[in-house]
C-alpha cells in the first residue's frame, strides 16, 4: 500500500498544478498533424513543476497553491535577510549591495509553467510516460495515440511493440517508420508527441526553498533552480551540482550564465536527480564607479580582479583605473581591517582577491587638461582646446563673438514688438498694460513693457571694453590669480600687450556695462521725452546731459506744457521703490497675523461670542484683501520734483543728470480736480483758479463719516499735502488746488485699532504709497 501511495504522489501533484493554472490543456485534446505543432501540444500537456513539500489538501489531494499562500511565499522571498557580509558592507559604506545574480531569482514562483507552443527538443530522450501519436497512410491507415509503457515500448495495432525508451525525440519518426516498413510497403508516416512524462527532482543544500519538485521530462538544472528560487544568501551560485545515483554528473556556474549567457553546462535532469547547492566559498564587494556594484561570490581561491570585473561588465568611462582601493580583513591581526591602493594596470588586474575584500574604484576628476574657457557677455560660452602660443584674439576672433544671445533675441523681436503693440480699439488698452499716474482721460502715460519706444537703444548689451579678466590656477600651489586686461585694446590691435598669452586651464570672463558699472562718462544714455514738447522722442544723450538738455533737444516745451504736472521716471528708482514696497507688505502681513491672533484671544471674553466671531472674520477678510491689493501694486519709479504751483519756467526743473532709460513726460494742463473718499458723490470737478480744498469739498459734499481733519491732496507734481506737520493755524483745507490734483477724504476710524486704521484708512495708504510713485490711481484702486 505504501508503494502505491508513493508511486501516485507525482500524479496528485500534477493534478494539483493543473487545477491551479486553470487547466491549460484538455487531456484528450487532439494532437496536431504537423510535427512541430504536435510537439507544442506535448508541451501544453506537459505537467507543471510542482513542489512536493507544499501542504496538501486531504480531501481532494491538491497542493496548497491558493493565492494567499503564493503571496506569502513571494513576500518571504522578497524579505530574505541579507548575509552577514552584506550587513558588514552596509556598515562600512552605507550602501545596500545586492548579491550579484540574485535579481535572476527575484520573482519567486509557486510552480513553474513550461513555455507553451514550444517544439520538443530533438535531443529529448523518450521514456516511460511520454505520449506519442502515430499517423500512417498508404497500404495501411494508422491514427493511434500511445503512451510509452514501463518496458519502454508502445504497441501499435497490426504492427506490434516498438521500443522507444532511450530514443531521442528527433529519431522517433525514423524508428517507427522502420518498424512499419517491415510489414507494409508504400506507407507514409508521421510521428507527433503529446504529453511529456513527469519526473521528481530534489533541491537541497543552501537553497531558498529546498524540497522535492515534480518537473516536466525535458527540464534542466536552470529551470529547476528557477522553480526553487535559487540559492539563499549563503548559497553558492558558482558551483551548483547535479547528483545522480550518488555521483556528481554535472555542475553549473550561474555567473557564466547570468553575466555571459553561457548555458553550455546546463544539465538535463532525469527522474530522481538531486540538485545540491553548497555554501559559497567566499564573497567580495565591488563598489564605486563600476558598471554593476554588488557583492560577488568567489569561485575559487585564485579569483583575480580581472575576472570579477569581467562579470561586472567592466568599468564605465568615468572610472579612474589609476587608483583603486582594496580593503581586506585579516582576522589574525589585532586590527583586522587594512587598506591598500594600486592601479588597475596589468599587474593590478592579476591581483588575487580573498573572501571579505572590498574593492572601491574611484571616479575620474572631471577636469580638462588642455582647455581654455570663455564666458560672460559673449555670444556663446565656449571651452576650446588650448594650443601653444594661444592669445586672447585666438579665443575671441572678432567683436561679433561678444554679441550675446539675449541681444540677438531682442533684435529678432523688433518686428514682433510692433505686432504686440498693434492698434487697439480699447482706449484703455495701454493703461491696462502699464502702471502710472491717474489721468482724466483714463489713459496710462507710463510706457507699455512691449512698446516700440521702450526698445530703442536696448538692442545690444554694451560690452565693458576697459576691463576683462583671466582666472588662472597655479596647479602647484592651487592659488587663483586674476589677470585683468583692456579688452578694447586687445581687439583693436593683435600686437597690443593687452592681447595676453593664455595657458591651459585659463578662464576668460567678459563683462557688460551692467555687470560692472562703468563711469557715467562711458555709459550710453538713451532718454525718452513725451507730451508737450515740440519733437517728442527717444534721444541719445552725452555724458553729463540733464533734463534741460533733453528738453532742448526735443525742441523745447509747447505753449500747452504744464510744468507743475511734469512726471519723471527712472528704472533705478523703480527698483528701490519696489524693494521698499515689498518690505512694507511683509511688515503689514506680520501685523495682520499679530492683530488677528490678539483679536481671536479677546473673543473668548466677549459677551456675545457669535457676534464677536462674525466681526473677527470680517476684519480678517478685510485685512487679507488689503494685503493682497498691496502685493499686486508695482512701483513705477516716479521721482517727485515738488515744483511750486506758481512755477512756469522750465529752468526751475532740478539739474538732474540723465541715466539710460530715463523718461520725462510733460503733460498739458488738465481741466479737472479729482475728489473721492467719504463723499456724497466722488467726481471730477472742473478746476477754477483760486479755489481751495474746502471749496471743492463743499461742492462734493462730505458724508457724516468723513474725517475732514485728515484730508490730504495728491499733487499733480507727485507730492502729498496733508495736515501732518502743520501748525495750529494752518490747514490743508485752505490750500490752493492745482489742475490735476486729487483730493482724498478718509473715513473717521477713531474707534478702531491702529491695525484696522491702517487696513481701511486711506490716510495711511497715501502716506506710504506715494513714496513708491504710485499716486492717485493706486489709491483709488485700493479703495475699490
Amino acid at each position: 500500500m505504501h508503494q502505491i501511495i508513493k508511486s501516485t504522489l507525482p500524479v496528485f501533484a500534477i493534478f494539483a498544478a493543473s487545477c491551479v493554472f486553470a487547466q491549460q490543456t484538455d487531456n484528450g485534446a487532439d494532437v496536431n498533424t504537423n510535427a512541430n505543432a504536435s510537439t507544442s501540444t506535448a508541451l501544453k500537456a506537459a505537467p507543471h513543476i510542482t513542489n512536493q513539500g507544499a501542504a496538501q489538501n486531504n480531501n481532494n489531494n491538491t497542493a496548497d497553491y491558493n493565492g494567499d499562500a503564493a503571496a506569502r511565499r513571494d513576500l518571504s522571498a522578497k524579505r530574505q535577510e541579507p548575509s552577514e557580509f552584506q550587513n558588514f558592507i552596509k556598515y562600512a559604506t552605507g550602501k545596500n549591495l545586492a548579491l550579484f545574480g540574485s535579481e535572476f531569482f527575484s520573482s519567486p514562483q509557486a510552480g513553474f509553467v513550461p513555455a507553451q507552443n514550444t517544439p520538443l527538443p530533438t535531443d529529448y530522450v523518450l521514456g516511460s510516460g511520454d505520449e506519442v501519436q502515430v499517423r500512417a497512410w498508404g497500404s495501411v491507415d494508422i491514427d493511434y495515440r500511445a503512451t510509452v509503457d514501463r518496458s519502454g515500448n508502445i504497441n501499435l495495432p497490426t504492427i506490434g511493440n516498438i521500443q522507444l525508451s532511450g530514443v531521442k525525440a528527433g529519431d522517433a519518426d525514423a524508428v517507427i517508420r522502420a518498424a512499419i516498413a517491415k510489414q507494409y510497403r508504400d506507407v507514409t508516416s508521421s510521428v507527433n508527441f503529446g504529453r511529456v512524462r513527469a519526473m521528481t527532482v530534489y533541491v537541497v543544500g543552501q537553497a531558498k526553498r529546498p524540497g522535492s519538485y515534480t518537473v516536466s521530462g525535458f527540464s534542466t538544472l536552470v529551470t529547476a533552480l528557477l522553480a526553487s528560487g535559487g540559492p539563499n544568501a549563503n548559497g553558492s551560485m558558482r558551483n551548483v551540482q547535479v547528483k545522480r545515483a550518488g555521483k556528481v554528473v554535472g555542475s553549473l556556474d550561474l555567473y557564466a550564465f547570468i553575466a555571459k549567457g553561457d548555458k553550455s553546462n546546463d544539465v538535463k535532469l532525469q527522474d530522481g536527480d538531486t540538485i545540491y547547492i553548497p555554501p559559497a566559498s567566499g564573497h567580495i564587494a565591488l563598489v564605486g564607479k563600476v558598471n554593476t556594484p554588488a557583492v560577488y561570490e568567489l569561485r575559487s581561491a585564485n579569483e583575480s580582479i580581472a575576472s570579477i570585473l569581467e562579470l561586472a561588465g567592466g568599468l564605465p568611462v568615468i572610472a579612474d583605473p589609476r587608483r583603486v582601493f582594496l580593503e581586506r580583513i585579516d582576522n589574525a591581526k589585532a586590527q583586522p581591517r587594512t587598506i591598500e591602493d594600486f592601479a588597475l594596470d596589468q599587474a593590478g588586474l592579476k591581483k588575487i582577491l580573498k573572501g571579505g575584500d572590498m574593492l572601491t574604484v574611484a571616479s575620474i576628476t572631471p577636469e580638462f587638461s588642455n582647455a581654455v574657457s570663455l564666458r560672460g557677455n559673449v555670444n556663446q560660452a565656449l571651452r576650446v582646446p588650448f594650443k601653444a602660443g594661444m592669445r586672447i584674439r585666438d579665443l575671441i576672433p572678432n567683436r561679433a563673438a561678444l554679441v550675446t544671445r539675449a541681444s540677438i533675441q531682442r533684435q529678432n523681436d523688433v518686428l514682433g514688438q510692433n505686432d504686440v503693440q498693434g492698434q487697439s480699439d480699447d482706449p484703455d488698452a495701454k493703461g491696462k498694460q502699464g502702471l502710472g499716474t491717474f489721468q482724466d482721460n483714463k489713459r496710462d502715460v507710463r510706457e507699455n513693457a512691449f512698446s516700440i519706444a521702450s526698445s530703442i537703444g536696448n538692442l545690444i548689451d554694451d560690452v565693458n571694453w576697459d576691463y576683462a579678466v583671466i582666472e588662472r590656477i597655479d596647479r602647484d600651489t592651487l592659488n587663483v590669480s586674476l589677470i585683468p586686461f583692456n579688452l578694447g585694446r586687445a581687439m583693436e590691435n593683435p600686437a597690443n600687450p593687452d592681447n595676453l598669452m593664455l595657458q591651459a586651464g585659463d578662464a576668460v570672463t567678459i563683462f557688460s556695462q551692467n555687470d560692472i558699472q562703468v563711469p557715467i562718462a562711458k555709459r550710453k544714455v538713451f532718454a525718452r521725452i513725451e507730451g508737450e514738447v515740440n519733437v517728442p522722442g527717444v534721444y541719445q544723450m552725452s555724458p553729463g546731459d540733464n533734463l534741460q538738455t533733453l528738453i532742448a533737444k526735443a525742441g523745447g516745451p509747447t505753449t500747452n506744457a504744464y510744468l507743475f504736472g511734469t512726471e519723471f521716471y527712472r528704472e533705478r528708482a523703480r527698483q528701490e521703490q519696489q524693494a521698499n514696497l515689498e518690505r512694507v507688505t511683509r511688515r503689514l502681513e506680520a501685523q495682520v497675523r499679530s492683530e488677528g491672533a490678539r483679536s481671536a484671544a479677546n473673543q473668548g471674553v466677549s459677551a456675545t461670542p457669535a457676534a464677536a466671531a462674525i466681526k473677527l472674520a470680517a476684519e480678517q477678510k478685510a485685512a487679507s484683501e488689503a494685503v493682497a491689493k498691496l502685493r499686486e501694486m508695482k512701483a513705477t519709479g516716479r521721482i517727485a520734483f515738488s515744483l511750486a504751483a506758481n512755477d512756469e519756467n522750465f529752468d526751475k526743473l532740478p539739474v538732474l543728470k540723465l541715466e539710460n532709460g530715463d523718461q520725462l513726460i510733460i503733460p498739458s494742463r488738465p481741466d479737472f480736480v479729482h475728489v473721492f473718499g467719504a463723499l456724497s458723490q466722488e467726481s471730477s470737478i472742473i478746476w477754477r483758479k483760486g479755489l481751495s480744498v474746502d471749496n471743492y469739498l463743499a461742492e462734493a459734499g462730505p458724508t457724516s463719516e468723513a474725517d475732514i481733519d485728515n484730508t490730504f491732496i495728491l499733487r499733480a507734481n507727485g507730492s502729498v499735502l496733508s495736515n501732518t506737520g502743520r501748525g495750529w493755524f494752518s490747514s490743508v483745507g485752505s490750500s490752493q488746488v492745482m489742475p490735476g490734483d486729487t483730493i482724498v477724504v478718509p473715513e473717521r476710524l477713531n474707534k478702531q485699532t491702529t491695525y484696522q486704521q491702517f487696513i481701511v484708512g486711506l490716510k495711511d495708504w497715501a502716506t506710504i504709497l506715494t513714496g513708491f510713485g504710485l499716486g492717485a490711481a493706486a489709491i483709488k484702486s485700493l479703495k475699490n
